[in-house]
């Protein structure tokens, strides 16, 4: 998943591709259109799937509409957040749609190099923070924000707590602050972890179909968005060095404001954004909401749907977007 949300180093993965490889090696053939103006035509297009399912609903909307509207062939790779960054510099891969600000490795590869390129924001958001169900958000309005659950924690209060609330918490490996932030601002939680992402969706996810209050580390955007109706509990306003991540430790004041909205970026390969190639500009143009990932994603990883047939449902619904792209 995200960089930004889960750390640890990335495993580099041994590279396969076919010798048509990417856009940015495609041959060209122009074709004439009526006002006589050379038009190349797109070719091979070769887009990165990371392994979530936010990013599967990003490349399978792209390469409908690439397909369907630009005739382009697309490929798709599966290379790991890090390791596709030099892929892109080796010209093996044309675009990724969704990254979560590697900065040192925009370092290396924009700012420091020339075979890779920002293609700007995709349109979603990634932010984390503390969430419980709108269920129990409507019962106690006062939770909108965590100085309302000050004298109250014993109501999320289960055996594994003790005489305290339960804090469930992230995946382990994710970015987090959420033991220092119950300390620094005074909360009778006890921080509690299950896991790994899924022992901590069926821990919050069954007292919630139990109706049972629950409060625990989430974000946005997640497929599982669109199935649960869940509430933000909003944390203090950010401050000039405020921290995300506390596997550095120190002093648990400087972990006391909110989670930092993340912008999601798109990447280029350098060799593809010179090429001329329509599919360029139609995904320079491409922009999604969180809405619009997340009803897409829970199509592929919630119902199962087929990753071609979703991405083809959702560009036939949102025709005025998909044209805004191809203007």
């Amino acid at each position: 998943m995200r960089n930004h949300v889960r750390l640890g180093a990335a495993v580099a993965i041994a590279f396969a591709f076919a010798a048509a490889g990417c856009g940015s090696e495609k041959e060209s053939s122009g074709t004439t259109e009526a006002a006589g103006t050379a038009k190349k035509e797109c070719g091979t297009v070769t887009l990165n799937e990371q392994a979530w399912a936010g990013s599967t609903a990003n490349t399978y909307i792209a390469k409908y509409v690439l397909e369907n509207n630009l005739g382009c062939k697309v490929q798709i790779t599966k290379i790991t957040e890090i390791p596709v960054f030099q892929a892109m510099a080796d010209g093996k891969v044309d675009a990724v749609l969704e990254d979560w600000q590697h900065v040192d490795q925009y370092e290396q590869y924009i700012d420091n190099g020339t075979k890779v390129v920002q293609g700007g924001p995709l349109g979603v958001e990634g932010h984390i923070g503390w969430y419980i169900p709108k269920y129990l958000m409507d019962q106690h309005p006062e939770f909108k924000s965590w100085e309302g659950l000050k004298g109250k924690e014993t109501i999320f209060k289960t055996a594994e707590s003790g005489s305290q609330g339960m804090f469930l918490g992230g995946d382990p490996s994710y970015v987090q602050k959420d033991k220092e932030l119950i300390k620094a601002l005074g909360l009778n939680f006890k921080f509690v972890t299950a896991g790994a992402e899924p022992a901590q969706v069926a821990r919050w996810s069954q007292l919630y179909k139990q109706k049972k209050p629950v409060i625990f580390y989430w974000y946005t955007p997640q497929y599982l968005n669109q199935e649960y109706d869940l509430a933000e509990v909003m944390l203090p306003k950010r401050f000039d060095g405020c921290k995300d991540d506390a596997k550095a430790g120190g002093d648990v004041n400087q972990y006391k404001c909110a989670y930092d909205v993340t912008i999601i970026n798109k990447i280029f390969s350098k060799k593809f954004a010179d090429s001329g190639s329509p599919a360029y500009d139609m995904l320079k143009k491409f922009k999604l909401t969180n809405d619009d990932q997340e009803l897409v994603a829970k199509w592929i990883a919630g119902d199962k749907m087929d990753p071609d047939a979703a991405g083809k449902k959702w560009a036939d619904e949102n025709k005025s977007k998909v044209d805004s792209w191809l203007s």
